[in-house]
């Protein structure tokens, strides 16, 4: 018990600098996210055993993983890409073409349609918003609108896609833990957030009423716009999101150059400050990675799912259990895939003993897993909506209707037994 609580005490130790200290002082800003947790790092290394050399190298394997450099990539792509595209004024024209085809009342709710639909065809929240988000950003300042409920409208709708889409890799290691079909999957998820996204539509249709579009909108630029709709069409045909940001920034550059926004040289320094800009995001997203790999080494996830597991009572339990497992580890791991990894075997082992429906299983891990996903501060689409519109992440958080909705209408799945025939 000791040794367990002792493994998740760095997580303590960040939230207690982080948000304790921020609170107290009233200012999210007082204390850098990236100095909580190289304070939470450091300490975690101090109170594990053995060599120090052994304890640096648990870290580093965990800031250095596969997973984590792969976002970081992800990250030095989008940052690249954003600011070549801005530079070259493909976010102004996207803009103006937005306010010139939207009625005002539905800029808001249009951006979280769009987020929920691009995110459904192309299966990655991180990719939605690193299309979509400085587009709502450039409306919101066009606008006069508050940036962080127009930017969470984006980031809400992103994981509407990355909750149900066929080709998104939490649907995808759902289904293949809980030994289920991905149709089969989509059905029941569609039943359990279906309302929740539809509630929430017309929420911001109504929270839109106040946006209005400003008066003597220049003349839309087209082909200013073309780096974003092939970034947009590409990724919904499924193509890998490193090589779509890859050939976005060659178009971006191309155009640019062409149409004399920048040199080649300028092009270069555009890609270079974009980059730049994203080295906060990638120095929180190694520190992360390496504190989470020494609680996974200390025993404190394993504590958690032991813990967990002891009192499971029914199939109303069992779901539960299995609810709160997936949610933990995600605020642990801050991927939704890991946690659905690191759970999934566990989760069909109480499933079976309770007989409880793999299509529901698989929809309640990830459902629950992108709920709080999309809610945490540190977690890379948080990180990188708040980084490409530059914003705290924290003003994002209490914005996030729709991943709020999402686990409401999951806990009330469990709860009421929805729906009925999966539920059985």
């Amino acid at each position: 018990m000791k040794k367990g609580l002792l493994a998740l005490s760095p997580l303590v130790v960040f939230v207690a600098l982080y948000l304790v200290t921020s609170i107290v002082a009233g200012d999210f800003y007082k204390v850098p996210i990236s100095v909580a947790f190289l304070a939470a790092s450091i300490y975690s290394i101090s109170i594990t055993r053995g060599k120090l050399i052994k304890r640096i190298n648990i870290f580093s394997r965990g800031a250095g993983s596969a997973e984590m450099l792969l976002m970081i990539w992800i990250f030095i792509l989008a940052g690249a890409f954003a600011h070549s595209a801005k530079v070259m004024g493909a976010i102004d024209a996207t803009v103006n073409m937005t306010l010139m085809l939207l009625p005002s009342q539905m800029l808001l709710a249009g951006l979280f349609l769009a987020a929920c639909f691009i995110s459904l065809g192309i299966g990655t929240s991180v990719g939605t918003i690193v299309a979509l988000t400085p587009i709502a950003a450039g409306v919101a300042q066009q606008t006069g609108t508050d940036i962080a409920l127009v930017v969470s409208a984006v980031v809400g709708g992103s994981f509407f896609g990355d909750n149900l889409s066929f080709i998104s890799d939490t649907t995808i290691i759902s289904t293949q833990t809980q030994g289920c079909k991905l149709s089969d999957k989509f059905r029941v998820n569609s039943f359990i957030v279906a309302p929740a996204a539809i509630v929430i539509f017309v929420i911001y249709i109504f929270m839109g009423q106040g946006m209005t579009s400003p008066a003597g909108l220049k003349e839309v630029e087209f082909w200013r716009v073309l780096p974003y709709v092939f970034v947009l069409i590409t990724a919904m045909f499924g193509v890998n999101v490193m090589i779509v940001l890859t050939i976005g920034i060659l178009l971006a550059g191309i155009i640019g150059m062409a149409y004399g926004s920048y040199d080649f040289y300028g092009w270069l320094g555009a890609m270079g400050d974009g980059i730049i800009s994203m080295s906060e995001l990638i120095i929180i997203t190694m520190l992360a990675g390496g504190l989470l790999a020494v609680i996974k080494h200390n025993g404190g996830i394993d504590f958690i799912i032991n813990h967990l597991t002891k009192r499971i009572n029914g199939k109303r339990g069992g779901e539960l259990t299995i609810a709160v497992m997936v949610s933990i580890v995600n605020l642990c791991t801050a991927n939704n895939t890991v946690a659905i990894i690191t759970v999934g075997g566990i989760a069909r082992k109480i499933g079976e003993k309770y007989a409880i429906d793999p299509r529901k299983r698989a929809s309640l891990l990830d459902t629950f897993s992108c709920a709080t996903q999309g809610l945490i501060p540190y977690g890379a689409q948080v990180l990188m909506a708040a980084g490409l519109a530059q914003i705290n992440p924290i003003s994002i958080v209490p914005r996030l209707y729709y991943p709020m909705a999402i686990g409401v209408a999951a806990l009330t799945a469990i709860l009421f037994r929805y729906p009925r025939r999966y539920s059985k």
